[in-house]
């Protein structure tokens, strides 16, 4: 029986050949089951071709990263599109999730080899994308927090979920775990609706964060701004400040 990754590689370069052959080798039997001898076997290509076209292994694993994260990556982006950007980001985390669960050697491949100081580029992609969403969320004056801490604060939530679930004994796994962290980061990060009408005691702080960031947010999409580069990165600082600050005290003057 023909496999998908199997059909893919007719008519392609051999670069991509190589990509195709260690993807499958990373599906069938993990990261493990990938080495240069058995990528040059299943490609059926001399092993001195890997490093001549990828430099080493490291290159060809960050090109097969970036051919299992392709159509995450893509179906995230549609994201961008709704009019909620708050829904965006529920739907964003549900299809990490999923995502994660359903193609755990390329999840591991990404998240799961830490290395200090190093992120695949599909990880920086992944990245990116969920930061472009929470602007989004600050532009509306519905973010309690500066875009970079909560971008860091979701993704921490989302890698940690999915880590955690993958760890589990098969058939143990409860998706219930990923909805409620979902709703606890969501709840931490965002504020409700100005119309719905819901209290919230820390009202006056999170209006300053809310505010600060869809300030921030503006500036990012004017052509030109009355300030120099100087004063516009300095306008930046107060503002990730203020939004970041715990309460008053925790600005300085």
């Amino acid at each position: 029986m023909t496999t998908e990754t199997e059909t893919e590689q007719a008519g392609t370069t051999l670069r991509q050949k190589i990509v195709l052959a260690a993807a499958r080798l990373l599906e069938e039997g993990g990261l493990d089951a990938v080495s240069t001898r058995a990528v040059a076997a299943r490609a059926g290509v001399p092993t001195p071709s890997i490093f001549r076209i990828f430099g080493d292994k490291e290159g060809l694993l960050e090109e097969v990263a970036e051919h299992g994260f392709r159509r995450y990556l893509d179906v995230k982006a549609e994201l961008l599109t709704g009019d909620d950007p708050v829904q965006a980001l529920r739907d964003a985390w549900d299809l990490h999730i999923r995502f994660g669960l359903e193609h755990p050697a390329y999840y591991s491949l990404v998240y799961g080899q830490v290395r200090p100081g190093h992120i695949p580029q599909a990880g920086r992609r992944a990245a990116a994308g969920l930061r472009h969403m929470i602007t989004r969320v600050a532009a509306a004056g519905r973010l309690r927090m500066s875009v970079e801490r909560a971008t860091e604060v979701m993704h921490s939530a989302g890698v940690g979920t999915i880590l955690t679930l993958m760890s589990r004994p098969e058939g143990v796994c409860d998706l219930r775990t990923a909805d409620t962290a979902r709703e606890m980061v969501i709840d931490t990060l965002t504020l409700p609706p100005a119309e719905s009408g819901d209290g919230d005691a820390a009202a006056p702080r999170a209006a300053v964060a809310s505010s600060a960031m869809a300030l921030l947010a503006a500036l990012g999409q004017e052509d030109s701004v009355a300030l120099s580069p100087a004063e516009l990165s300095l306008l930046r600082e107060w503002l990730n400040r203020l939004a970041d600050a715990g309460d008053a005290g925790d600005v300085d003057g």
